[in-house]
């Protein structure tokens, strides 16, 4: 069994007309050689990515998903835009092939580019590989590294300069999720109304300013075969901006499950940080700070700031689900990680114990239920 991601079989409701898809192809100059085989990626909640396999050429097509609530958290023109204008400076993006707008082909913005053939390493790295626990450090370390690489992309003077507003990312951010979540909300879920005050109240000055992921995660990043230590390709692009460093890494941390977390965060854990040999999230804070020198006054408002976030996105995707815009079954209990992440950030930023483990008891019998499913 190879450990290269290839992708599965095409999720019922998410299919693509390969016909359309091969005829805008073809207009674009494209050649195409054979039968077309094609798979869907798993990974990603957000955004369709399929693998269009020809004899001659080796593709991958990005599209949001139908029923999309915030059109601008699945810009594939930006997202496509973004890739080919820091490939020069950041050499572990793929070929861009072409970027479509016409919504008759398809529905919606959809771009294609070249895949690069490597392991993706999501919830489990692959047994195959034989992991000792210093090629997890290394692996860890890689990742982390590569984030700081795109930290210290030159950005003035290029087409990348466009991508921001300037300073007061941090606050415009801020605002920016509290609105998202409101327009999201259902009725199932907490309001975050305490967590929403304390960021508000806690918005520091930007740390500085940088070409910033917005997205990054183990799931986002190709490792090479030959040595699965190291970072080959870096994906999904579409949040892509100029903003606050600290804020991208407070964002990173929200995914980063240890072994020590809840039973709800390890049951949804995405990315193989719980490891012997990984950091823990106060390891890379300070792994990170110590490489580039940054000295936030309150590290705790980025860490809250990227749980707030990783619930609206979250909140974002299940209300697709509550409302019947999509029937993927992997929604469904997506508001009991809401409410475990509202619990954490209510930790993190000193709220009694007591107080929050009453929140917790008031849900937990839900959560053991669906825990035992």
């Amino acid at each position: 069994m190879s450990v290269i991601d290839v992708g599965g079989s095409v999720r019922e409701g998410e299919e693509l007309d390969v016909q359309a898809v091969e005829n805008w192809l073809k207009s674009q100059g494209v050649v195409l050689e054979g039968q077309v085989e094609i798979t869907q990626y798993s990974g990603g909640a957000s955004n369709w990515t399929y693998r269009l396999k020809y004899d001659n050429t080796d593709l991958i097509l990005r599209r949001p998903p139908k029923g999309t609530k915030a059109k601008s958290a699945h810009d594939m023109a930006r997202e496509y835009t973004v890739q080919k204008n820091l490939a020069p400076f950041y050499p572990v993006l793929p070929e861009m092939i072409g970027l479509c707008q016409d919504e008759s082909v398809l529905g919606s913005d959809f771009y294609v580019m070249k895949r690069i053939a490597g392991i993706i390493p999501r919830a489990k790295l692959p047994p195959e590989l034989h992991f000792s626990e210093v090629q997890v450090h290394q692996l860890c370390v890689n990742v982390i590294d590569k984030l700081i690489e795109l930290h210290q992309v030159p950005y003035q003077g290029t087409e990348l300069e466009k991508l921001g507003k300037g300073e007061g990312y941090c606050r415009r951010q801020v605002e920016g999720w509290d609105q998202r979540f409101e327009k999201a909300h259902t009725v199932n879920v907490p309001t975050f109304k305490f967590v929403r005050k304390w960021l508000l109240d806690n918005i520091p000055e930007d740390s500085a300013t940088c070409l910033i992921h917005n997205d990054w995660r183990f799931d986002n990043v190709i490792l090479n075969p030959e040595d699965p230590t190291q970072v080959i390709g870096v994906l999904d692009w579409e949040m892509a901006t100029l903003g606050d460093p600290l804020m991208d890494l407070g964002s990173a941390l929200a995914y980063w499950v240890e072994e020590t977390d809840s039973k709800i965060f390890k049951a949804t854990r995405r990315q193989p940080t719980n490891m012997k040999g990984m950091f823990t999230r106060k390891q890379v804070v300070e792994y990170y700070l110590e490489k580039t020198g940054l000295q936030p006054e309150n590290w705790t408002f980025y860490e809250v700031f990227g749980i707030f976030r990783l619930a609206v996105i979250a909140q974002q995707i299940y209300y697709r689900y509550f409302h019947k815009q999509t029937n993927n079954p992997a929604f469904k209990d997506f508001w009991v990680i809401i409410h475990a992440l509202h619990i954490r950030a209510l930790k993190l930023i000193g709220i009694q114990k007591l107080e929050a483990n009453e929140i917790a008891h008031k849900y937990m019998e839900k959560f053991k239920e669906i825990l035992e499913k």
